[in-house]
């Protein structure tokens, strides 16, 4: 699932935005997906999950920076997480349905942060790159 030129633009435009605020988009999305899927909060037991916690923000800065890392990577998103994949599948042994429900996360966070403003288009490009990234994070699972 590759994606087009005018998806790639989109996704450029709005990650753009969102690695500028790193940090602040980050918590958010960390602090939504354990309030939210409060299960997720497994792999993080030593973690303080308040809202906006040092932990909390330190995470979601590096999820952000690992999320830029594949949006300036569009064509070789397995390539740009590779690293991060085999971490997540034979180190942390992280469910893969967890990649999902951080994805879900980030696009309302996303969309919290851009309210009335995101076209359609916009929202299925993020949610297209986003499926890929968690797609090439599962994928050394097999």
């Amino acid at each position: 699932m590759s994606l087009s030129d005018d998806e790639k633009a989109h996704v450029g435009a709005i990650w753009g935005e969102v690695s500028s605020r790193a940090e602040e988009i980050g918590a958010e999305t960390m602090h939504r997906m354990f309030v939210v899927y409060p299960a997720s909060k497994t792999y993080f037991p030593h973690f303080d999950t308040s809202p906006n916690s040092g932990d909390i923000r330190t995470h979601g800065k590096k999820v952000v920076g690992a999320l830029t890392q594949a949006a300036n990577n569009l064509d070789n998103i397995a390539g740009a997480l590779s690293k991060l994949s085999d971490k997540h599948a034979q180190e942390l042994r992280m469910d893969p349905r967890n990649f999902d429900k951080l994805r879900l996360s980030i696009l309302v966070t996303i969309a919290a942060h851009h309210e009335g403003h995101l076209q359609p288009e916009v929202i299925v490009s993020l949610d297209k790159f986003l499926t890929r990234v968690s797609k090439v994070l599962t994928s050394k699972y097999r």
